[in-house]
C-alpha cells in the first residue's frame, strides 16, 4: 500500500492504520516519521487492531523504548527512538538486530529518522505524517530507500 492519504479526523488516521495492518506480514519494518502529536501511536493502534490485538494495551513506548505486542499471528515490536540521542548506537540500544532475527516479528519504529542504517533484507515501509492534534493529517506511505 503506497500513496498519499488525507486523514481529516483521528478516526480516519486509525482507519488508515487498520488498512496498513491488514497488508502486513512477518518480517516487515515500518518507519514512522512525524512530530509530537502527529498521530504515530494512533496509527499504530489501528495497525494492531487489524492484527487482532487489544488497542487499550497499546501505548507509546517513549520511556520504555520498546513495547512487545503478541498478536494471534505475529509479534509486533513497537519501538520509540524519541529519547535516544541521534549520535548513539540506536540499533544496539533497542536490540534491533535480535528483533529482526526472529522469524515471526514486525517492527514499528517511531522517530525513525534517528536510525542511520540497520541490517534488514525484508520489506521496509516508510510512513511520514504531517499535521497534529485534531488537525487534518497528510500521510505518505512508500517503500523506504
Amino acid at each position: 500500500m503506497t500513496g498519499t492519504f488525507s486523514c481529516e479526523t483521528p478516526d480516519d488516521t486509525f482507519a488508515l492504520g487498520e488498512r496498513i495492518g491488514a497488508d502486513l506480514k512477518s518480517g516487515d519494518v515500518l518507519l514512522l516519521k512525524g512530530g509530537l502529536g502527529a498521530g504515530k501511536t494512533l496509527l499504530t493502534k489501528g495497525i494492531l487492531n487489524a492484527l487482532g490485538f487489544d488497542i487499550d494495551e497499546v501505548t507509546s513506548p517513549s520511556f520504555t523504548l520498546v513495547n512487545l505486542y503478541r498478536t494471534p499471528t505475529v509479534d509486533v515490536y513497537h519501538i520509540d527512538l524519541w529519547r535516544l540521542h541521534e549520535n548513539s548506537d540506536v540499533v544496539s540500544a533497542v536490540g534491533f538486530e535480535e528483533i529482526l532475527a526472529e522469524e515471526n516479528n514486525i517492527a514499528i519504529i517511531e522517530w525513525s529518522e534517528k536510525l542511520r542504517s540497520f541490517p534488514h533484507s525484508g520489506r521496509i515501509i516508510a510512513i511520514s505524517i504531517a499535521g497534529d492534534g485534531d488537525e487534518p493529517r497528510t500521510i505518505d506511505i512508500g517503500d523506504a530507500d
